[in-house]
């Protein structure tokens, strides 16, 4: 059998292009999913693609998502590839979560945590039954959430700060004169990497390659097994210096969610024992992920703590170049693309080995006969 390249062309792909669109649309008979019905109520997917399309923008992640037909790593990469067609201007001042208008902030450490726990909205205490009230004409009625019998603390205490009479916790300090943050936008990764670089890509990473690196390292294969020390979700303001001001104007308001994680650390000759942090932050409501990313940012500092590193998790070459769908989708999806010269070459050493192959078995016969 013969084996030729194809030829496509530009007609072909058009005609791909239609059939897309035909899908993407669906049956013509049902009303089409407008944009603000995929920003409003999937809300949960909508988050993902701006914490991993690092673009806070609810509008256009959910354009993102109709136009990809809810895959999340093709809407994550709309969202990125439109990303880098907007101008920067300046760089926003950090966010101060502890000045957050919390919706949710739960601790698995302190039952009764300054400030209490919120529960917010949330899935935790759900039983995970199909409502088909949902699929029912007109979807199923929406409850009115209670107001609470007593306003919530504000600011509401960190976690930081119930340890803080007791130096439990290991906290940073603030630097006046510290070097600009790795921007992993405009620089290439670079080894070994900073935490603020790790950071950086982790908040980036996808959610499931990051749940599963954490699942590992609490199944055996790393050192971190830690405890939630406090997850927060609520919103935060957004400040920025215009050179012509000189002094901070806030800009607006997003939603974040932040996990610390606590791991125990027996002490070393320098450092006292004291509990030890892994730290998530993410765009939107992204639980799941920011809590995956604060225990692989935990197992990435085993040098910090002096563990021994042994684990994929430990690793930070394999999981920072590894985490970002953008990168794995576009490096496994290339594989479907032309590599008639590949196979050509491949074929024709293939071919050659066979070749040989019986002829050294022939000889070997001829030779014991």
């Amino acid at each position: 059998m013969a084996y030729v390249s194809v030829k496509g062309g530009e007609k072909a792909i058009t005609n791909a292009h239609q059939w897309l669109a035909e899908e993407r649309r669906g049956d013509p008979a049902v009303a089409e999913l407008e944009v603000a019905q995929v920003r409003e109520q999937l809300s949960l997917a909508v988050d993902r693609v701006m914490a991993e399309g690092s673009c806070y923008d609810r509008d256009l992640a959910a354009l993102a998502v109709k136009q990809a037909r809810g895959d999340l790593p093709e809407a994550v990469f709309l969202l990125r590839a439109y990303r880098t067609t907007l101008p920067r201007f300046g760089a926003s001042a950090p966010i101060e979560t502890g000045q957050m208008a919390v919706r949710r902030r739960v601790s698995a450490a302190f039952k009764d945590i300054p400030g209490g726990q919120v529960l917010g909205p949330t899935f935790d205490y759900t039983h995970r039954l199909l409502d088909f009230a949902l699929a029912a004409e007109g979807g199923a009625a929406t409850p009115q959430a209670p107001q609470a019998e007593e306003p919530q603390a504000w600011p509401m205490p960190t976690i930081g700060s119930v340890f803080a009479h007791e130096d439990l916790l290991e906290h940073d300090e603030r630097i006046e004169d510290a070097p600009e943050p790795f921007d992993l936008t405009r620089e290439p990764m670079s080894f070994p990497a900073g935490r603020d670089q790790r950071l950086q890509a982790l908040a980036r990473g996808d959610e499931g390659f990051l749940l599963s690196l954490a699942y590992s390292s609490q199944r055996g294969w790393g050192s971190t097994h830690p405890l939630c020390g406090e997850i927060r979700l609520g919103e935060v303001a957004v400040e920025f210096v215009p050179e012509e001001l000189g002094f901070p104007i806030e800009v607006g308001e997003i939603t974040v969610t932040e996990c610390q994680m606590l791991s125990g650390f027996s002490g070393s000759a320098e450092r006292a024992p004291q509990y030890t942090r892994g730290y998530g932050l993410t765009f939107g409501h992204c639980e799941r992920k920011a809590m995956s990313m604060a225990i692989v940012d935990r197992a990435l500092r085993h040098r910090e703590v002096g563990e021994r590193a042994d684990a994929p998790v430990q690793d930070e070459e394999f999981v920072l170049y590894h985490s970002d769908n953008v990168e794995a989708s576009g490096f496994v999806q290339h594989l479907k693309l032309p590599h008639y010269v590949d196979f050509q070459a491949d074929l024709q050493l293939i071919r050659r080995l066979r070749r040989e192959h019986f002829e050294r078995r022939a000889a070997m016969k001829e030779a014991a006969e």
